[in-house]
């Protein structure tokens, strides 16, 4: 039949309209919901992701470095399987890792601390792959060495992991989160030391260059261990002023970092 028959050649154009509107106005709702707008955000922490993996094969000048792809190969996995395991269990803190700084009460010097852990962050990459392979200006590390340094990166992604699986309030930012009535959290891994992301952190930035072979880049991941150390030191106070019952726990957990000595 002839879409304008006589039939209902008034009424035809007029629903087609109305369905037209329905569909805008649900696409409309659809794609500025939230949850379009994380999955947009999931995307592009991918796309990132693999710069730095990219970058350290590209600046070594061989992209068949096989120490490069051991590196390469653990970064994607870890960060690929950590943020796919929030999108699906811990959304609200998937949110909360995406925090920008200066938002959310952050304390104030920590702004400064991330900006010095980023850009920190991005000379420990360049700087490995670089001083290691392309230049050869770090000695040839022995194989013990690089087993430790694989051990540490091992290391790091479970204590990476289960930070994230243990508590929900793991801000990238120092912060008290009265938004999500934020509580201490003593189980897991927070019953081994009171930091152990920032733990894992440190096995990473040691880790990798052992793995690497890299002497500049051990150099800038102890730069970057002792920015964390302050750091700790820093939110410490924050949380045993203004977080209830984190007092307690700095009694019963005696080590911030590292067991029987910090």
């Amino acid at each position: 039949m002839c879409l304008f028959s006589r039939y209902d050649g008034h009424q035809q154009p007029a629903r087609i309209l109305r369905y037209y509107v329905l569909f805008r106005d649900r696409l409309i709702i659809l794609v500025t919901s939230n949850t379009v707008r994380m999955e947009k955000k999931v995307i592009f922490a991918f796309l990132f992701i693999l710069l730095f993996p990219a970058l350290v094969l590209l600046l070594s000048g061989d992209l068949t470095w096989p120490e490069g792809w051991i590196f390469s190969t653990w970064f994607i996995l870890f960060c690929f399987f950590t943020i796919l395991y929030l999108y699906r269990k811990d959304p609200a803190l998937l949110a909360e890792r995406y925090k920008q700084p200066g938002t959310g009460n952050q304390e104030g010097w920590d702004r400064y601390v991330v900006y010095g852990l980023l850009v920190g962050f991005i000379l420990w990459i360049v700087i490995m792959p670089l001083y290691a392979k392309r230049f050869g200006w770090s000695p040839v590390f022995p194989l013990w060495l690089n087993v430790l340094g694989e051990a540490g990166l091992v290391g790091s992604f479970f204590l990476f992991f289960r930070s994230y699986t243990d508590n929900t309030f793991l801000s990238p930012l120092v912060r008290i989160q009265k938004d999500r009535n934020q509580r201490v959290v003593s189980t897991g891994v927070y019953g081994f030391v009171r930091h152990p992301m920032t733990l894992g952190a440190i096995l990473m930035f040691i880790g990798a260059p052992l793995v690497l072979g890299s002497v500049y880049g051990i150099l800038a991941g102890l730069a970057l261990t002792m920015l964390l150390m302050a750091r700790v030191r820093g939110e410490e106070v924050m949380l045993a002023r203004e977080l209830d019952g984190y007092r307690e726990y700095m009694q019963k957990i005696r080590y911030r970092l590292f067991p029987f000595l910090w």
